[in-house]
């Protein structure tokens, strides 16, 4: 046990959570679906509004506070304001539980289509329950399963994020070896490269300015999750150098890796012949992914002179090892978000606010909170699988009001950013913002881009007529947000009637 505990994460190990956490290789084939070689130009713009600059916030953040177990909370409370803090961990971490509800149900479509070659769940059945019903059934046997191996200390963790993030490393350096063969055999790209491409989507739904905003929300949000990595701060080894230099490697290579990854995609992919010709599927944002890579197999095939039948036999192998890397990336964010979250929740907060049973630890978890956060996820999971329709409507509503309680948290930590810079007994082994005018630019622009992308977010339902969507994406931050300020107020006047 103790032996456990002393175990700390190394570069290698943080850079492995980081990447399975924060790069979605999904992003790539949905970014080249969406806008063509013209999503590069707004992938590189998020990253240096939001992505690299914010990423450096964290990394001075990190450095700082490397002995405190709280991440986020820890961060702002004692640069900024603890109930301001509370506010903003309490909404992020509410977000993280419908993230999970979501991903324990949808994660069974990628490990379908590695048994399958494609998406089955909708027919699968146990017992006689519907397809809704099962996913619902597996879906609760996930999270007992998470729960429990996680329950076992950060070093079972740090082995399964590892594959995770070994997999999704190699799915990109299949997309990458394998365009750039394709590119030599024939010689050229599959998608014309010129300048209007650079800029202009082949997608007639993105070419309007308000689509193109639209998209750019989407690349924002592409960069996500970074904060989450917050809590394991104190459990890496020289945290004060090894954070900030995992931070940054990762920032970078995300970066880069969206980049290139897009461009890749032209090598192999004909815009027109692959998402209107190759599949006979509607293409979604679900399955673009698997339609992408299936066709680059028969692409690779039909460079090689390869017939018909075994282009397409290639094709179906590689988006099933498409479908099995996904599943294990899948398991290795979900891995780090059971518990990073709940655990700068419950340990970077006053322990007043919580029972005592809750802030418990075992294994440097805080293991009873996570066994109540399993039971909650469960109770809606069940309730929307085994509720009906209006059981269905209700997560979608909860999905609407999570949309935007997961990002304003990184405005929190933008504006706080600023007192945690003129704060000089707060020291500060860490700097890559030396001038206080740079820092002022750095927040001015995170902030304002964070702050876009959630109003475009507020508003794009309501440009589509669907005026609840706009309604219940308000309603959430205000929602959790007034949770927390009624549970720190509790806080606070039981500390004043302690000290009465």
């Amino acid at each position: 046990m103790s032996e456990r505990k002393t175990k700390k994460l190394t570069l290698k190990s943080l850079i492995l959570m980081i990447f399975t956490s924060v790069f979605g290789f999904t992003n790539i084939p949905r970014a080249f679906y969406l806008m063509g070689y013209a999503s590069v130009f707004w992938y590189i713009l998020a990253a240096i509004t939001f992505f690299l600059p914010f990423a450096f916030m964290l990394s001075e953040y990190g450095a700082a506070f490397k002995d405190k177990k709280g991440g986020i909370y820890s961060w702002m409370a004692e640069s900024f304001n603890p109930k301001f803090s509370f506010i903003g961990t309490f909404m992020w971490y509410a977000s993280y539980i419908i993230w999970m509800v979501n991903v324990s149900s949808g994660i069974w479509i990628p490990l379908s289509n590695m048994i399958f070659g494609f998406d089955k769940t909708q027919q699968w059945t146990i017992l006689g329950l519907t397809s809704v019903q099962t996913l619902g059934v597996l879906a609760i046997i996930w999270i007992l399963i998470i729960t429990f191996i996680s329950s076992r200390g950060l070093d079972s963790i740090k082995k399964i994020t590892s594959i995770g993030g070994v997999s999704v490393a190699l799915i990109n350096i299949m997309l990458f070896l394998g365009a750039l063969m394709i590119l030599i055999l024939n010689g050229k790209m599959a998608q014309p490269l010129n300048v209007q491409e650079l800029f202009l989507s082949p997608n007639a739904d993105y070419t309007t300015m308000i689509q193109v905003f639209g998209f750019l929300v989407f690349a924002i949000f592409a960069y996500g999750g970074l904060e989450a990595i917050g809590g394991l701060v104190d459990e890496t080894e020289h945290a004060e150098v090894t954070f900030p230099k995992g931070v940054a490697i990762s920032s970078i290579v995300i970066s880069i890796g969206y980049a290139v990854g897009i461009f890749m995609m032209g090598a192999f992919t004909n815009w027109i012949f692959a998402f209107t010709h190759f599949s006979d599927e509607e293409v979604t944002l679900g399955n673009v992914a698997y339609i992408a890579m299936n066709n680059l197999g028969y692409q690779l095939g039909q460079s090689l002179q390869l017939n018909e039948t075994v282009s397409l036999t290639i094709g179906t192998w590689i988006s099933r090892y498409m479908g099995l890397s996904m599943f294990l990336a899948l398991t290795g964010a979900f891995f780090t978000l059971i518990f990073s979250p709940l655990k700068q929740l419950i340990e970077g907060t006053p322990k007043e606010i919580w029972s005592e049973y809750l802030t418990n630890t075992k294994n440097g978890l805080p293991i009873n909170a996570m066994k109540v956060q399993a039971g909650i996820v469960i109770c809606i999971i069940g309730l929307v699988s085994f509720g009906g329709s209006g059981a269905k409507y209700f997560f979608d509503i909860l999905v609407s009001m999570t949309n935007v309680s997961m990002t304003i948290p990184y405005m929190f930590l933008s504006i706080a950013f600023i007192g945690f810079k003129m704060k000089k007994e707060i020291e500060k082994p860490f700097e890559v913002y030396k001038s206080p005018i740079i820092t002022n630019i750095a927040v001015v622009v995170v902030t304002f881009v964070v702050g876009f992308a959630n109003v475009f977010t507020i508003i794009q339902p309501l440009m589509k007529g669907d005026i609840a969507g706009t309604i219940y994406s308000i309603l959430g931050p205000v929602f959790f947000g007034i949770v927390a300020i009624i549970m720190y107020n509790q806080f606070e006047k039981k500390r004043i009637d302690k000290d009465l």
